[in-house]
């Protein structure tokens, strides 16, 4: 299991220093030639889609830990969380996670769900053929700038659907919504990433007050 150094990643991500890095995915995030060739970089180095990868490198070079109390699970809890929270016998397709970070506990989530498919519980290898990622709806919630574009990430390069937005999850206040789209029953497609229009009726479907970003601010979060 690779353990990717600041450095590398900073490469891979085309920055020269780490700062750069939140609004460089986001930018690429939203443009579909440049998402799928960084993807494509990132699996040329990784294969290993189970984990966390930005888990270290933000903690250590963007976590907000004074002003937003920031502190990210490490992958052995988040697997334990879902364990505890999950059961072969639920149905517990659609996953909701507020604070969600870079997305390490959605991350073990999502790999549980591709690894257990009651359709072929009796035949490992054949339970990953058989994952629909149409059938699996995954919303992500996050405040801050510089962890929700590596949460887009990792939910757009393991082909989820779902929803990622920047609010605050306790006053529902919000500044963006990113529908993460991968509307084929292909587990290695990546995902489409689209900005959601800030409508009534996105509001209500979210369940958000829509407000500028200046309207959310560290007063908010308790």
């Amino acid at each position: 299991m690779k353990k990717f150094s600041v450095k590398e990643i900073n490469e891979l991500l085309g920055v020269n220093d780490a700062y750069k890095a939140p609004q460089k995915v986001m930018d690429v995030m939203l443009d579909d030639k440049k998402r799928e060739e960084m993807f494509k970089r990132f699996l040329k180095v990784e294969t290993d889609v189970s984990r966390d990868w930005f888990r270290e490198y933000f903690q250590k070079e963007q976590a907000e830990r004074k002003s937003k109390k920031q502190d990210f699970t490490p992958d052995s809890v988040a697997k334990l969380l879902n364990a505890l929270i999950s059961g072969e016998d639920k149905d517990d397709n659609i996953y909701y996670e507020p604070a969600a970070g870079t997305g390490s506990i959605l991350v073990a989530k999502w790999q549980k769900d591709r690894i257990y498919n009651p359709v072929a519980s009796e035949l490992p290898l054949a339970q990953l053929m058989t994952y629909d990622p149409r059938a699996y709806w995954y919303q992500a919630e996050e405040l801050s700038d510089r962890a929700l574009p590596f949460l887009i990430f990792n939910m757009a390069i393991r082909g989820m659907n779902g929803v990622a937005i920047q609010c605050d999850s306790l006053t529902r206040k919000a500044t963006h919504a990113y529908f993460i789209r991968n509307n084929t029953s292909d587990y290695l497609k990546f995902s489409e990433v689209i900005e959601l229009p800030k409508t009534d009726e996105f509001a209500q479907e979210l369940n958000v007050i829509w407000v500028d970003e200046n309207e959310v601010n560290d007063n908010d979060i308790i």
